[in-house]
């Protein structure tokens, strides 16, 4: 019998590739509306003007860098967010939408070419050594990788209460203090060579982990 965690990967999956324009609904009803908020949180924490998005999904967030005036590049693998994030920008009149269609893990770019890059709610990929050494190799020194990995629920309704419960119950959510989970986060980017600090942030009731990662000096 399939685990939780593989039907859910199936599941992400779908939601990611065929049933694509479901995504929206599915991140607000599943935040409680926060959604947009958690994802723009990361804001603050862009250093530079040059930033790069993994995993830019429908492209909220790529018209908000926009709209700030950075300039900004989405990469993602699925086409079929491509072409969501393609008629988002166009419709908000942006005519250079910025997206290519590629893995995390080999970036089509070149080196030194971005002064942050980005990652909100990403899969196991980022975690991966091919990943953060490929994001290593496209920072300016003194650059930053911002990742945020995960978002608990705090609020005191019966719905909180029950999207919280949800969460851990899916594994979606680590159920260990987040003192614990910032020291776990840490490992895989200091092994790649990254300066590591992990913030907690409050946003509408609710505690989101934001991992900060600076490349500094040549990685041996």
């Amino acid at each position: 019998m399939p685990s939780i965690r593989k039907i859910l990967r199936t599941f992400f999956n779908l939601l990611y590739h065929p049933f694509a324009w479901a995504y929206d609904l599915v991140s607000w009803t599943v935040s409680l509306g926060r959604w947009k908020d958690w994802v723009e949180s990361v804001v603050p924490f862009i250093t530079g003007i040059r930033v790069l998005e993994l995993g830019h999904g429908p492209g909220h967030l790529q018209r908000t860098l926009r709209d700030l005036n950075l300039l900004t590049i989405g990469l993602d693998e699925s086409h079929q967010m491509g072409n969501l994030a393609k008629a988002r920008l166009l419709d908000s009149g942006y005519t250079q939408p910025g997206l290519i269609r590629g893995l995390a893990q080999v970036l089509p770019l070149p080196d030194e070419k971005f002064d942050t890059v980005i990652a909100t709610f990403p899969s196991e990929y980022i975690f991966e050594q091919s990943t953060l050494l490929e994001v290593r190799r496209t920072l300016t020194d003194g650059g930053r990788l911002i990742v945020l990995p995960v978002a608990r629920i705090t609020g005191k309704g019966a719905l909180d209460k029950f999207l919280a419960w949800v969460f851990r119950f899916t594994g979606q959510i680590p159920s260990d203090p987040f003192e614990e989970v910032s020291s776990r986060l840490k490992e895989p980017f200091l092994e790649a060579g990254f300066q590591v600090n992990i913030e907690q942030v409050e946003v509408k009731s609710s505690l989101l982990l934001i991992v900060l990662a600076e490349k500094k000096g040549t990685y041996v």
